[in-house]
């Protein structure tokens, strides 16, 4: 059993496996930290991570990347359609408002979701496990931004789902960054007093902060913040629209025109804008970038950062905010670290240490802190490794509210079942008297928490059908959790029936005749038992009876049971067909290696050992193996290549056996000689009647080699030879026994 941490950004990912010794990160067939957040489809064939990132150039359309930013979310939301206009591939409305990615695909025109796409990537990131470890792998525990709603989390799991993956947590990545930056903090056992931490995560497409109060053996999360469209992107973006002008000007080329070249500048602007961080000045150089043009280009880093100094504005929102929600005053944060790919600009740095009045520090990996932490999670939840006892209490960053055909349900305080901030996961116990079946609605209860377009709704739950015994309404208990994903639902509902005895008191409050729903018997917190409701607490002569009652979800878009089966179905066929092109592949290389491997050893090591007739016949089947390879044959079955390569080798076979059977003659020679000799050597101790016996035995054998031997001599050597060395290996073992 392995435990993992996989780190799913919008650019690249990250894996973590807990090991003995401690925490690494894998490699992946390039030998690389980070796997391309890419798929990409050939014409028969999927390209992932860093094969789809080598062939987006070949298939601009059907390659499909920055999945992050498109998961779980509404076609006609604002982000959504700003997205969209920067990727390459056509996308349309799903009937669930969703999107749809259109593809060309095996000469088919194919529709996938957001959620396949991420569910292939995931299946390759399982696939480069279970290779690095040999061993299978389910159980992990998956980073997401923490402003991801109830769909997104969903979506994830889906998606984990398709790819084979059991997810143990959908853990926050500022989370899973200050667990692995405080599980190892030896201060903190020393320290009388909570130390509060700023985490700021500034990532491809977004920037998060979280401030988190570290004590001994726990942390807890104490607000989260983000803007989710702030991202090292957007600075990219910033230089590649300054020097798509400049070229437009300079060299009378448009790359908005052209998708390849789109692709090829904003790639050449990411690395531009790292040469940035640590130089003063860039260059700028592609070759044949549109219309056979070479182009050149030249930025110093204070023109960069001019250009960019709205979203340098923008990086303190997301601080001031979380600082603010914590309750505290910024000379209250003890320490700053700054992670995430885009934090190595150096004015993000600068203008954190002016509003943290500290330098931000960065004893964590940028890029690798979110899927360590994930893995370190992993290893808590799991029940094969023993992790230093540590206590992680994460916040949810909405408010959630629940609502019933009577209007809003109350709590004693507010209409907010789960408020802003709290920790999870968490459970809720409510009491209604309902004469039938009824439903509960789950929503978000501040509107402005959400992204733009962001709908409220999450889902609804039905609750029934059952029937009343008693009267005309009946008592129930239902049970509502907020669990360890961040996904709120109903978990199971009962049927309180009261048995009175006659000296019990048969009055009772009706609760809907008050606030609607308002009575809260029993509120559960963090697995802490609170108030119970005067109403319904029993007195001694009363003894209840539960029935359980059947709840039911509906969900507000997003994928059904038998949709996550057919999704499921299609990448195992997905899956399949790219197997067989590998398989085929690798035949045909093998057969093109084999035709200059016999083609070289032809006239040298083979030389002696075939006719001229066989080399003359060898060289033709080549050649015309050669010119079938690069002409008709580039586009073949695995079955035809293996057929060629079988003709190939029933030719050179018979030569190949001369040639490595006289070697292994010359051995066989010595060692049943040296076979003899032993023999007549140790037969000296023996009575006279055996030894004559032995020595008659090692007489023939030498007899016998030395009669063959001769005649093998005049045999020609690209003839099948009279003597071959399995006839000698079984005199040698005759003369054994």
């Amino acid at each position: 059993m392995s435990v993992i941490g996989f780190d799913v950004g919008n650019d690249n990912c990250v894996i973590a496996v807990v090991k003995q010794r401690g925490i690494d990160v894998l490699l992946n067939d390039e030998s690389k930290r980070e796997t391309p957040s890419v798929v990409s489809f050939g014409e028969k064939q999927r390209f992932i991570g860093s094969a789809g990132a080598a062939s987006a150039a070949m298939h601009t359309k059907s390659t499909i990347s920055q999945m992050k930013r498109l998961i779980g979310r509404g076609f006609h939301q604002p982000d959504v359609q700003e997205d969209l206009r920067r990727l390459p591939f056509a996308t349309s409305v799903g009937v669930d408002g969703g999107i749809l990615i259109h593809i060309r695909y095996m000469n088919e025109d194919r529709t996938f979701t957001p959620v396949q796409i991420l569910g292939m990537l995931l299946s390759h990131l399982k696939q480069t496990v279970e290779k690095n470890l040999q061993s299978s792998v389910t159980d992990c525990v998956i980073g997401i931004p923490s402003y991801f709603t109830d769909s997104q989390r969903r979506a994830y799991l889906n998606a984990a789902a398709i790819a084979g993956l059991k997810p143990l947590m959908l853990m926050h990545e500022t989370t899973a960054t200050a667990l692995g930056y405080g599980i190892y903090k030896t201060d903190l056992a020393i320290s009388r007093e909570p130390i509060n931490v700023a985490f700021v995560d500034v990532g491809h497409c977004d920037t998060q902060v979280s401030v988190v109060s570290f004590e001994a053996g726990e942390m807890r999360v104490v607000s989260h913040a983000s803007d989710s469209n702030l991202g090292g992107r957007d600075f990219d973006e910033v230089l590649f629209r300054y020097f798509a002008e400049q070229f437009k000007e300079q060299y009378k080329i448009d790359v908005y025109c052209n998708a390849r070249a789109c692709i090829r500048l904003r790639s050449s602007c990411e690395k531009l804008k790292k040469v940035l961080s640590a130089n003063a000045e860039a260059l700028l150089s592609i070759e044949c970038l549109m219309e056979e043009k070479d182009v050149k280009g030249f930025i110093k880093r204070e023109d960069f950062e001019k250009l960019s100094s709205g979203l340098l504005d923008r990086v303190l929102e997301p601080c001031k905010k979380a600082v603010f929600e914590a309750g505290l005053q910024v000379d209250r944060i003890q320490s700053v670290e700054l992670v995430g790919s885009g934090s190595r600009i150096p004015a993000i740095s600068r203008i954190l240490s002016g509003f943290f009045r500290r330098e931000p520090g960065r004893s964590l990996n940028a890029s690798e802190c979110v899927a360590r932490g994930c893995a370190l999670q992993c290893a808590m939840l799991s029940p094969i490794f023993r992790v230093r006892d540590f206590e992680v209490q994460d916040s949810f960053p909405f408010s959630i509210g629940f609502s019933s055909e009577d209007g809003p349900i109350s709590t004693l305080s507010s209409n907010i079942l789960f408020r802003k901030g709290q920790c999870f996961p968490s459970v809720k116990m409510l009491t209604f008297h309902r004469p039938n079946t009824f439903h509960l609605e789950a929503f978000y209860a501040d509107q402005n928490e959400l992204p733009a377009g962001t709908s409220p709704k999450i889902c609804c739950f039905k609750i029934g059908p059952f029937e009343a015994s008693q009267g005309d309404k009946t008592k129930l208990k239902v049970k509502i959790r907020l669990n360890l994903h961040g996904i709120v639902f109903v978990e199971s509902a009962s049927l309180i029936e009261d048995e009175i005895n006659a000296s019990t008191d048969t009055s009772h409050t009706d609760l809907d005749n008050a606030v609607p729903e308002t009575a809260t018997a029993t509120s559960v917190e963090n697995g802490a038992a609170a108030r119970t409701n005067h109403h319904d607490r029993p007195s001694n002569s009363r003894h209840s009876r539960r029935h359980e009652v059947p709840v039911s979800e509906i969900l507000f878009g997003g994928m059904s049971k038998s949709e996550l089966v057919e999704a499921q179905e299609q990448e195992k066929l997905l899956a399949y067909q790219d197997k067989v092109m590998e398989q085929t592949k690798d035949k045909k290389n093998a057969l093109e290696a084999y035709v200059y491997e016999v083609r070289n050893k032809l006239f040298e090591r083979y030389r002696s050992f075939a006719t001229e007739k066989e080399k003359e016949d060898i060289s033709r089947s080549l050649k015309q193996t050669e010119d079938w390879l690069y002409e008709d044959g580039v586009d073949e079955t695995e079955k035809v290549y293996t057929a060629k390569l079988d003709e190939l080798t029933k030719l050179v076979d018979p030569i190949e056996k001369r040639c490595k059977d006289e070697e292994a003659r010359a051995q066989a020679t010595r060692d049943l000689l040296n076979s003899i000799d032993d023999h007549r050597m140790a037969v000296q101790s023996l009575p006279a009647y055996e030894r004559d016996a032995i020595i008659n035995e090692c007489n023939k054998a030498e007899q016998w080699l030395r009669e063959k031997s001769q005649l093998q001599d005049g045999f020609a050597k690209n003839a099948d030879p009279l003597l071959w060395s399995h006839e000698i290996i079984k005199m040698s073992e005759a003369l054994d026994r």
